[in-house]
């Protein structure tokens, strides 16, 4: 994963043969439409997580398409090479930030978070909030907004 600067502009022909190559080799060109399309996809996520609830058995793979009309693989592909993690990791880092909110502001009781953002249980988020930040939600809670992060940076 890298950029490219050209000294010069190069034909169409030209192109077409590195992206050829670089396929090959299990890489491809990241043109404005994939740039689009990836802030696109983040910006999606983020709003679910900021403004919906979200059900529990919610699916990245059947919202992100209908939402995007691409198909989720190629969102996959593209959110990796670009991002460097996977939707699924960014989305439930997403989440975390969104429980690190609330917890923060005693918004909501746990169960309550775990219901808004689609943990089938308490102890599921419990879990996944230790597994991504080292703590529980009572050390969360205790150290407070010092774990907080902004959207942009997660």
């Amino acid at each position: 994963m890298g950029e490219v600067t050209l000294c010069k502009p190069i034909s169409d022909n030209q192109l077409k043969k590195i992206d050829k190559r670089l396929t090959e080799l299990g890489f491809e060109i990241l043109d404005d439409k994939n740039k689009k399309l990836f802030e696109r996809a983040k910006a999606i996520l983020i709003k679910k997580v900021q403004t919906d609830e979200i059900e529990e058995y919610f699916s990245l793979g059947d919202y992100l398409p209908k939402k995007i009309n691409k198909e989720y693989t190629q969102l996959s592909r593209l959110f990796s090479e670009v991002e460097g993690i996977t939707l699924e990791q960014f989305f439930i880092l997403q989440k975390i930030e969104k429980v690190k909110e609330w917890s923060a502001y005693d918004e909501l009781i746990l169960s309550e978070i775990s219901y808004r953002l689609g943990y089938s249980s308490v102890a599921g988020l419990s879990a996944q909030l230790k597994k991504v930040t080292g703590l529980t939600p009572s050390q969360f809670k205790t150290l407070g907004m010092k774990h907080r992060k902004s959207i942009d940076n997660v």
